[in-house]
């Protein structure tokens, strides 16, 4: 048995969504947008004696700092995204950003659930004509973060002209019709290509909203009929709901993280194309390198005398693969 492997050529390992350079603007806008309600509550509290207005802008600040994360995350992917310290790009630190987010937001959920039993247990007296106008700006505030953040999830970048290499536009044309002969589409699948940075960003601002939406019905009621106990019920509602949305998050990224494979459809038309013809995919890795960017290995075995390039051409019609090896195992029939 005789083994070879064909060298891909040298090319850029910026793993990056094409929306990543505004997505890291419209992060940065918010947090602007959130720092000024926040110094603008606490300022107001402390002239005003409201410790409702202090406290709800220290709560601001929270969603502050984990926005600040975020944009800070986008900066540095951006501007290391060719240093050769990082093997495979910094496309993943976006992954990382949001699962750091999100287990921020389950602290905070936490926080608020147990401020909430504990009101459910020892009610508080509730200034009514202060917290509902709080709420309301806070929601109007949240609205406006997420309408800001909302132009980011565009997919990934469709355009890879360093994914593959081919010498021949015949090869183009074969490796298509594969794909196309599959099954396979050339826009990525949604958790492929999702950017789980502004995802993180954006769970943080509508689970804000969702939660001054809450407050605001649970003030209602409490005021309108005396259900004080409406307010910390609400609340418990409310830190559950943003419990769920992390732990999405926290599953998602995680995965990313530890190089799950993200796409095992993908995979199984990989091993199709390369068996159709009576060569045997001996072994595949496919791992997630950025949004909408794919690292796969493949060891493959043949009688034939094809080479690693043969191969690369085969697999061009799958825009998603960034960063491709293929090692091809020759097979002696003859002894």
């Amino acid at each position: 048995m005789s083994q070879s492997a064909t060298r891909l050529p040298i090319h850029s390992h910026s793993f990056l969504a094409e929306s990543h350079e505004r997505n890291e603007r419209r992060t940065w806008a918010v947090i602007l947008l959130c720092g000024a309600m926040m110094i603008a509550e606490i300022v107001g509290g402390l002239l005003f004696g409201s410790i409702a207005l202090v406290a709800d802008g220290l709560h601001m600040s929270t969603h502050a700092g984990a926005l600040l994360l975020a944009a800070l995350a986008y900066t540095y992917a951006r501007r290391h995204a060719e240093d050769p310290r990082f093997t495979f790009g910094t496309g993943k630190l976006g992954d990382l950003a949001g699962f750091t987010s999100a287990i921020i937001l389950v602290m905070i959920a936490l926080l608020i659930g147990y401020e909430a039993i504990s009101r459910l247990f020892e009610p508080v007296p509730i200034h009514f004509s202060e917290a509902i106008p709080i709420a309301a700006v806070g929601l109007v505030v949240n609205v406006a973060s997420a309408w800001l953040l909302g132009g980011g999830h565009q997919g990934a970048s469709h355009h890879h002209g360093h994914a593959v290499h081919h010498d021949h536009d015949h090869g183009h044309a074969h490796a298509h019709a594969h794909a196309h002969a599959h099954g396979h589409h050339h826009g990525h699948h949604g958790h492929v290509s999702r950017d789980n940075n502004m995802r993180a960003a954006a769970v943080h601002v509508i689970a804000d909203a969702a939660v001054s939406v809450f407050v605001i019905v649970g003030l209602v009621l409490a005021r309108a009929f005396g259900w004080l106990w409406m307010d910390p019920v609400v609340g418990i509602v409310g830190a559950l709901v943003i419990v769920s949305w992390s732990y999405g998050l926290i599953r998602d990224t995680g995965a990313i993280l530890l190089d799950m494979n993200p796409d095992h459809a993908l995979a199984a038309q990989l091993r199709r194309i390369i068996e159709e013809d009576g060569d045997q995919l001996a072994d595949v890795h496919l791992w997630r390198l950025g949004p909408g960017h794919l690292g796969a290995i493949i060891s493959v075995a043949t009688t034939r005398a094809r080479t690693a390039a043969d191969y690369r051409a085969r697999l061009a019609g799958f825009p998603s693969l960034s960063h491709l090896t293929v090692e091809v195992h020759r097979i002696d029939v003859s002894t």
